[in-house]
């Protein structure tokens, strides 16, 4: 009785504990552990985007497949280093201090950068931004992430529920870009996001939120689900600002 016990609690733990850590996978910053191909989350998602800004274009998707395991490849001959395709804890480093020289090795592992203003995002002749060469990888990400619900229709309460959602409402659609770059772990309200973050316009994302509303400005572009964006209130890129008289500025730290 006492093994058959032990045994069901093991398996009890497992079924929760588990689904914890992938989760917490997920949303691991870059540079605390070590990626290889098979492996998917945030952290993948940034080392994406700094191959890019490195010169070597690579997708961000979060997802490390053959491509970004060729392109860790790539990079790992141009620094002169051992190329197996993975990307250790102190290859993290080097290639964060390669694509901003600003920051330091010593940096805090996941630490977020300060970053210089730099230039627009352009809009696509989709409806999809592309984000500006020198990004940081966090933008990249954000812009990615919003590009897969452009053109999805407008839903109340939309994306609150489920990340892979039929449409989705305001908050909905800015939660879920930046949940793209893991700078939000679930989807806020409108309300919630006039707390979120640090005070004041940032230097490359910004969210605007009051009581009844929210969006996004991304290096230089709007992503909202209304205010002149066309017919369609869904999900859209827009160049085009509206007023923010009444709306609450925050922006993630040092972005």
């Amino acid at each position: 009785m006492s093994r058959c016990r032990t045994l069901c609690v093991g398996l009890l733990l497992a079924v929760f504990v588990l689904p914890v850590a992938q989760a917490d996978a997920r949303r691991i910053t870059f540079g605390e552990r070590d990626l290889r191909q098979g492996m998917r989350g945030t952290d993948v998602r940034v080392l994406q985007g700094f191959l890019t800004k490195y010169g070597i274009r690579t997708s961000v998707d979060g997802q490390f497949g053959r491509n970004t395991r060729n392109n860790v490849r790539r990079w790992e001959r141009t620094s002169s280093l051992p190329v197996d395709g993975v990307m250790t804890r102190n290859d993290a480093a080097t290639l964060r201090g390669q694509v901003d020289p600003s920051s330091s090795n010593t940096l805090q592992a996941g630490a977020a950068p300060v970053a210089a203003p730099g230039p627009a995002a352009t809009l696509g002749a989709d409806g999809k931004a592309i984000a500006p060469a020198g990004a940081p990888p966090e933008v990249a990400a954000v812009i990615a992430a919003a590009n897969e619900i452009v053109g999805k229709p407008y839903r109340y309460g939309g994306g609150h529920g489920d990340w892979n959602d039929s449409g989705y409402d305001c908050s909905g659609s800015e939660s879920y870009a930046l949940h793209g770059a893991g700078l939000v772990s679930r989807a806020l309200n409108s309300s919630e996001f006039m707390s979120w973050g640090e005070p004041g316009e940032g230097q490359w994302i910004t969210s605007y939120a009051n009581s009844g509303h929210s969006y996004l400005v991304v290096a230089g572009l709007r992503f909202d689900t209304g205010y002149n964006n066309s017919s369609s209130s869904g999900p859209k890129w827009s160049d085009r600002m509206r007023p923010s008289d009444g709306y609450t500025a925050r922006h993630p730290a040092g972005l």
